[in-house]
């Protein structure tokens, strides 16, 4: 069994598939966003990649059992007769290396290319450092004509700059490569907290692109459920760090925020 693997339900077949990523990040929008999406679409589990480039702990659940770290696929199958199923990304946590993210986004794009996608939409949040009442939605795209296409949804491009760190950027940096399409679509946050408001927004103009309709009032709400979720991983992750040095550092850790 090789390093990162991924363990997949037979004979499922997508049409069209949109390929929408929303792990771990930045005030957790992306996360909180697409997790609401699954829910609400009531998608179903489609496969579990493992990697060993996840941190090496397990977690230990309320029943008594346990179960290793994993980013899951989620399906959804478009009802209408021309319209795009949906591959939904989410996961506990993203590789803690750069080569390891190279290796697990690689892994995702090949299994995303054997459902035969050509379109990536990964969702995030855009750090501000303060409290920002109606969020706006920044984007970067692979391709002019995306950008102009997103413009119509009310995305803002041209004003977020800097750096797109982990999945978010690499999914559709190395998609491009491989002839895929797509945007970050990243909602204005202050950076510090879970935003459950910044992840409405992302989820608002996403359903409008991909053209499902979805009730967005129980977000707030699973907000909650996640943040005690990420601080309990943080916990564990941060007392391994302190008995092994090395393992996390720095800019790491925000992927588990």
């Amino acid at each position: 069994m090789k390093g990162t693997f991924i363990i997949s339900k037979k004979g499922v077949k997508l049409k069209n598939p949109i390929l929408v990523e929303g792990l771990p990040g930045i005030g957790l929008v992306g996360k909180l966003a697409t997790e609401h999406l699954i829910k609400e679409l009531k998608a179903e589990k489609i496969a579990e990649l493992y990697s060993e480039h996840f941190p090496h702990q397990v977690l230990m659940m309320k029943k008594g059992t346990l179960r290793m770290l994993k980013n899951k696929f989620y399906a959804w199958k478009n009802p209408k007769r021309n319209g795009n199923d949906l591959l939904l990304l989410v996961g506990d946590v993203q590789a803690v290396t750069p080569e390891a993210q190279f290796r697990v986004c690689n892994e995702i794009l090949d299994y995303f290319e054997r459902m035969n996608g050509k379109t990536i939409y990964t969702l995030g949040g855009y750090g501000v450092g303060k409290i920002v009442e109606t969020p706006r939605v920044f984007g970067s795209a692979t391709h002019p004509e995306v950008v102009e296409e997103l413009k119509k949804y009310g995305v803002v491009f041209g004003e977020a700059n800097g750096s797109i760190i982990g999945a978010a950027g690499l999914l559709l940096g190395l998609g491009k490569i491989r002839k895929m399409k797509g945007a970050c679509l990243m909602g204005e946050t202050h950076g510090g907290y879970v935003d459950a408001k910044s992840a409405k927004s992302v989820l608002s103009v996403l359903t409008k692109i991909v053209g499902v309709e979805v009730d967005l009032n129980k977000l707030e709400e699973r907000a909650k459920e996640t943040e005690k979720f990420m601080k309990r991983m943080e916990a564990e992750i941060e007392k391994q760090r302190s008995g092994k040095e090395g393992v996390l550092k720095g800019d790491e850790l925000s992927y588990i925020r």
